[in-house]
């Protein structure tokens, strides 16, 4: 019988466990079992007291050059003694496995484990200290160029549009904010003095559900798999956007947000051009989320994808900018 071809395959855990302990020479009670399905899968690999996660991207979603890119970057970081969750290299000295899945030959990684937990509702203290940590990383950073997207106003704001457009009517309401959004991107990064924006390397997805905090307040960073080029204001923008929805007390916020300010301006202070370009950053990186949604709908999105939705992600964006005394009127043309 001929085998049907498949979109995405999960792949089995007893397979992967014996496949990472002969690569990576681990104990013979290594054992996986998977974290989390969603645009990549992770697995947590267990080697008696030692843990790793193991990432398998999806089918098509990164080269092998990305992906190479990726891990330098967070190799260089390590070296710099900035808490990321690192790569490890198999006993011939690679990185990057490859797996013949059923959907295609997929690539995977081993990094090592974030210790510590998830804190959705955080401190001005653990603020402060993110602060920094994203300081410290963009030191790095603005050294460096990545051989990966570049993030402007073409992939922010524009191509997003695009990828909507194949899930929701362009005559939806939300759909015509969205286009006019982008349009109002567009001009105020344009408008923007770019010699007082710095440039480097962007994590672009700094916030608590990828970084994990020990009891002892140690942070580290994880998930760089949207790192790319562009203006280092768009991670502390988009951080704040997302300090902005967990917490529903707008005067903790606040503080919180002056915290993670002071934390970052220990090593770097941020220009006023780009504490004024700040909310339409946020804006930005909110829309590009919302072109991954619509790409990834087959294997990831499809579960929470909707009208009801995209009015709620539409809604958030709304208050954010409602807050930031900005407002974008929807325009028919």
């Amino acid at each position: 019988m001929t085998k049907f071809p498949v979109l995405d395959s999960i792949l089995a855990t007893g397979h992967l466990a014996l496949f990472v302990r002969k690569k990576y020479n681990l104990g013979i009670n290594t054992t996986c079992k998977v974290l989390r399905t969603g645009i990549n899968h992770t697995y947590l690999i267990s080697d008696n007291e030692s843990k790793y996660v193991f990432r398998v991207y999806s089918y098509n979603w990164r080269s092998r050059t990305e992906i190479l890119e990726e891990l330098r970057f967070i190799n260089l970081l390590r070296e710099n003694v900035i808490s990321v969750s690192y790569p490890f290299s198999d006993t011939s000295g690679n990185y990057i496995q490859e797996i013949n899945a059923p959907e295609g030959v997929r690539y995977a990684v081993l990094f090592s484990f974030a210790h510590g937990s998830k804190v959705r509702n955080l401190t001005e203290n653990i603020c402060h200290d993110i602060g920094s940590l994203m300081s410290r990383l963009h030191d790095i950073a603005m050294t460096q160029q990545l051989a990966r997207i570049k993030y402007n106003t073409e992939t922010l704001a524009k191509l997003p549009y695009q990828y909507a457009k194949k899930h929701f009517p362009e005559s939806l309401e939300e759909m015509k904010y969205v286009k006019n959004a982008g349009e109002y991107i567009t001009a105020t990064f344009q408008r923007a003095d770019s010699s007082q924006l710095r440039h480097g390397v962007v994590h672009l997805d700094i916030w608590y559900d990828n970084m994990s905090i020990d009891e002892g307040s140690k942070i580290t960073v994880f998930d760089f798999d949207f790192c790319g080029n562009g203006w280092l204001v768009l991670d502390i923008s988009y951080f704040a956007m997302q300090l902005f929805h967990t917490e529903p007390d707008k005067d903790k916020f606040k503080l919180k947000l002056d915290g993670f300010f002071k934390g970052y301006e220990v090593n770097h202070m941020i220009s006023d051009q780009e504490r004024k370009l700040l909310p339409i950053a946020g804006l930005a990186v909110w829309i590009f989320y919302l072109g991954v949604q619509s790409r990834r709908f087959d294997n990831w999105s499809n579960i929470f994808l909707s009208e009801n939705h995209f009015k709620h992600y539409i809604g958030m964006v709304k208050s954010w900018l409602n807050y930031n005394g900005i407002e974008i009127k929807v325009l028919d043309k």
